[in-house]
């Protein structure tokens, strides 16, 4: 069986990958840059012996020409490019230039034509690699651009050096390109030949999701995509003359990020009803994230069809919270549905895998028509740590289960009261808050009050959840603050939990504010449970996120070695050249 840590630390090691990702600077910043530069190299070089002015018209002239040439060219074939990144690009490759230049120089100043011609040939042998990257993934499309720095400099070297200049440059320029094209050969067949991905058409779809909100990016999605049937349970409640509130537990994932996939799962379950939509996390892990957004619409539609069939009743149990090793699980029973909220806080709690908890809601159907499991997704500590069949995590939280089911079936039921509310936070998606913000559910039945409480957000940091359920207990006899696991505070980081940018005492306010309006809107209620039976969704696939992770470290491993090896290869190969034309 595969180790929990092993499962999500793959993932996790990729997503750490998004820390090489940046905004570029403001064009004018690159290019003053760039321009300073030139003009320190063309001190060195009147130190070193040369007449001519090489940091200016070597690489300042061909870098502004590049920066000038590169965002019309890319567009013109209508893929994306900012005056930013065009200006980055120049002056990278400018610095490369420059340093592969000077090394040149102080080994032997007599073979500057040859260190200036392979420092243009690893100019366009990056940009062609940067531009395929972040802009188009076909070489050929994507050459012209990439040679625009190179090819000014070029012209202008040849009146700097003599005549062999011409041939060697174009013939180093051609060793370069085709190494350069190995190199992004490497990158991208082990990705090609187990999903038929291309990494860098990949890349070139997040940056655009990114850059303008594209959604290509879920193409790839729907490449790798497999169709599951999920359970969907949900207990709809009714009040006279009240908006009514319906609880809904998706067996998918909220992610990958973003806007993309599942990531603001809430946000469209909410758009297909009238009701105050809480949609709280299930038990299913990243292999569970929908491809595309279209696809939350099937479980919109499967929850409107289960609805036709509700029976509704005015009675629910107390609340009553079972124990088992590590995991406490809120349990409340509403005519004949159970409702289960597990975690683990103040210990790490986590995604917790389909398969545990189909098995935990196959035991409760022995007395219950429906179960729903809700993952509170409310302790985030250290590395992830996925819940996987049959570990010890798993039993504790199947044992926790069958105690529950045997325990609730005998509680006494009384007429109930429920109150609703929902506070729209003043914090944004990068301070770790989703479009849904604060929502509360307040159940009063049999002298009890139970706060349902639900953040917009993915997991909390550790300590938080025992904060806000301290200070939520002196107005309500038992409470269960929980997130949704919404990735869509989720774009380039894969960690933004609730009270890692926003403290817990500028979070209280505002779930003060929604118990106060929940209390105040307390008023009889009728519940009725449903299990909607979600068909053909399409998700990533059973361990397809792993596979992914697992191609692409090992990627990570090997393509920096033989990237060098190719690099000095076309290093020796410049050097030979300059020997057969000198």
């Amino acid at each position: 069986m595969r180790s929990p840590t092993s499962v999500a630390g793959s993932e996790m090691r990729l997503e750490s990958l998004a820390r090489y990702l940046f905004n570029a600077p403001s064009w004018p910043a690159s290019i003053l840059i760039l321009c300073v530069f030139g003009l320190i190299l063309d001190v060195v070089t009147q130190r070193l012996g040369t007449t001519f002015l090489l940091g200016t018209l070597g690489f300042t002239l061909p870098g502004l020409f590049a920066f000038i040439a590169t965002k019309p060219l890319v567009t013109s074939l209508g893929r994306p490019m900012t005056w930013n990144r065009s200006a980055l690009l120049a002056l990278s490759c400018a610095i490369f230039g420059l340093f592969i230049t000077l090394l040149g120089l102080l080994i032997s100043p007599l073979h500057l034509a040859l260190s200036y011609a392979v420092a243009l040939g690893f100019t366009l042998g990056l940009r062609l690699l940067v531009l395929v990257a972040i802009a188009d993934f076909r070489i050929l499309r994507m050459i012209v651009p990439a040679a625009t720095q190179s090819g000014m400099a070029i012209l202008l070297g040849m009146h700097l050096f003599p005549p062999v200049f011409l041939p060697l440059s174009l013939l180093v320029q051609g060793v370069f390109c085709a190494g350069f094209a190995g190199v992004i050969w490497l990158i991208e067949r082990p990705l090609y030949r187990t999903f038929h991905i291309r990494v860098l058409d990949f890349l070139n779809s997040f940056l655009a999701h990114l850059t303008d909100g594209s959604r290509a990016l879920e193409e790839y999605f729907e490449k790798i995509g497999e169709e599951v049937t999920v359970p969907q349970v949900s207990i709809f409640f009714s009040r006279k003359d009240r908006r009514g509130l319906l609880i809904t537990i998706p067996n998918v994932h909220p992610g990958p990020l973003g806007e993309i996939g599942g990531g603001n799962i809430p946000r469209g379950m909410q758009e297909g009803f009238d009701e105050m939509v809480m949609v709280p996390h299930g038990a299913a892990t990243h292999d569970f994230n929908p491809v595309s957004e279209k696809e939350i619409g099937k479980l919109v539609e499967a929850v409107r069809r289960a609805r036709n069939s509700l029976r509704f009743s005015p009675l629910a149990s107390r609340s009553v919270r079972v124990r088992e090793g590590s995991v406490s699980l809120l349990c409340q029973v509403f005519d004949s549905t159970l409702l289960l909220v597990g975690t683990r806080s103040p210990e790490r709690t986590e995604d917790i895998d389909f398969g545990v908890g189909m098995m935990i809601m196959g035991e409760g159907h022995r007395n219950f028509e429906n179960v729903g499991f809700i993952d509170a997704h409310n302790c985030q500590s250290g590395e992830t740590l996925y819940v996987l069949p049959a570990s010890r995590l798993a039993m504790e939280y199947y044992w926790a289960g069958m105690r529950a089911i045997n325990e609730m079936v005998h509680q006494e039921k009384a007429p109930m009261e429920v109150g609703i509310a929902q506070v729209k936070v003043p914090f944004s998606r990068e301070q770790g808050f989703g479009d849904q913000g604060i929502q509360v559910a307040i159940v009063r039945t049999g002298g009890q009050s139970t706060a349902y409480i639900l953040v917009d957000g993915n997991n909390m940091e550790a300590g938080v959840r025992e904060a806000l359920r301290d200070h939520v207990l002196s107005q309500v006899d038992e409470a269960e603050i929980m997130t949704t696991d919404s990735h869509v505070v989720n774009t380039v980081r894969g960690r933004n939990p609730v009270g890692l940018h926003v403290p817990v005492r500028d979070i209280i306010p505002w779930v003060d504010r929604a118990l106060r309006e929940a209390r105040e809107d307390l008023s009889p209620a009728l519940a009725a449970g449903s299990t909607a039976w979600c068909e053909g969704v399409k998700v990533f696939g059973s361990h397809r996120i792993t596979q992914m992770a697992s191609t692409v470290n090992t990627m990570l491993i090997f393509i920096p070695f033989i990237s060098a090896g190719m690099l000095v290869l076309t290093f020796l190969l410049s050097l030979l050249a300059y020997i057969v034309l000198g």
